[in-house]
């Protein structure tokens, strides 16, 4: 079955409000025998007269009116359908997907999305709480726009991983522990500790980390959520590594932060997929970018 076309309706519309073939050409920018060819094709696909001519003037029939009826509704909505999307092709408007870790939403995502709600206030931003691993499949199969991912990682086809921001590694301890001015492995994994899950790309570096001194603690307990790891800190349990944002608001009066010996860093990076960035996606990555240093 053949479909009817919207310029079809679009000139059948044009005839009913001006009254006239000749009209409606010159408002469509049409020659006159197009014009009449449009309409010969709608009555042909409906098998009815749609126009009649009464005294020069031309009318719908009953069938026209209610197919023009139904066509102005069409032709609004096909109107407003390209108008929406325009917004979205301008950036002023749409959808943007992101997937980040627990630790990277925490602190550093809101920034960007405060700054994303003043300037661009009709871009909806969905959030997804994911590893890396799983950030980078999402983003390969094209249901997420822009992923915070845990580096190094491996090239994946199709993605650009570029570096984000670097953030020290601090030990957060108990505020009543007596502790050194600078943590050392051989110190805290005399500790007690609770440390990051172990799918957790922090998890493997602080692992690392413990190893290249000869240690490997065995934590009291594993999370994947920092704000939890630091309420268990807060109230003695034990000690952790977590890395410390310098926007990051100073822990609990019941923790105190000291420095690595030697030093250790959570690198981060910016994903998504590679050529045409739409508009929406392309300002996430924009207000992203402007938080790597801070």
């Amino acid at each position: 079955m053949r479909e009817i076309s919207l310029d079809r309706l679009r000139t059948l519309v044009a005839i009913t409000d001006r009254g006239s073939f000749a009209d409606a050409a010159r408002a469509l920018h049409l020659a006159p025998p197009t014009v009449s060819l449009h309409i010969a094709e709608l009555e042909e696909r409906i098998g009815a007269p749609l126009l009649s001519r009464k005294r020069g003037h031309v009318r719908p029939s009953a069938i026209g009116e209610v197919l023009v009826e139904r066509a102005r509704r069409l032709l609004a909505d096909a109107e407003q359908a390209l108008d929406d999307i325009q917004r979205q092709v301008q950036g002023l408007e749409g959808r943007a997907r992101l997937g980040a870790s627990t630790g990277a939403i925490a602190h550093l995502l809101p920034q960007a999305l405060e700054v994303l709600r003043q300037h661009h206030p009709s871009i909806d931003i969905q959030v997804a709480v994911l590893t890396s691993h799983e950030t980078l499949s999402r983003l390969a199969d094209g249901t997420l726009d822009v992923g915070l991912v845990a580096l190094p990682q491996p090239p994946v086809a199709g993605l650009v991983i570029k570096p984000w921001r670097r953030d020290p590694v601090m030990a957060f301890v108990p505020a009543h522990w007596r502790c050194p001015a600078r943590v050392t492995p051989e110190w805290l994994a005399a500790q007690p500790l609770i440390l990051n899950d172990a799918t957790t790309r922090l998890s493997r570096l602080t692992a690392e980390w413990f190893a290249t001194a000869g240690h490997h603690p065995a934590p009291r307990i594993q999370l994947n959520y920092n704000d939890a790891i630091k309420s268990l800190v807060a109230a003695g349990y034990g000690a952790a590594l977590l890395p410390h944002e310098a926007t990051t608001p100073l822990p609990d009066t019941r923790i105190v932060m000291r420095p690595l010996r030697p030093a250790l860093w959570r690198r981060l990076g910016i994903a998504h997929r590679a050529g045409y960035v739409e508009r929406p996606t392309q300002h996430v990555l924009d207000v992203l970018w402007d938080l790597r240093l801070a």
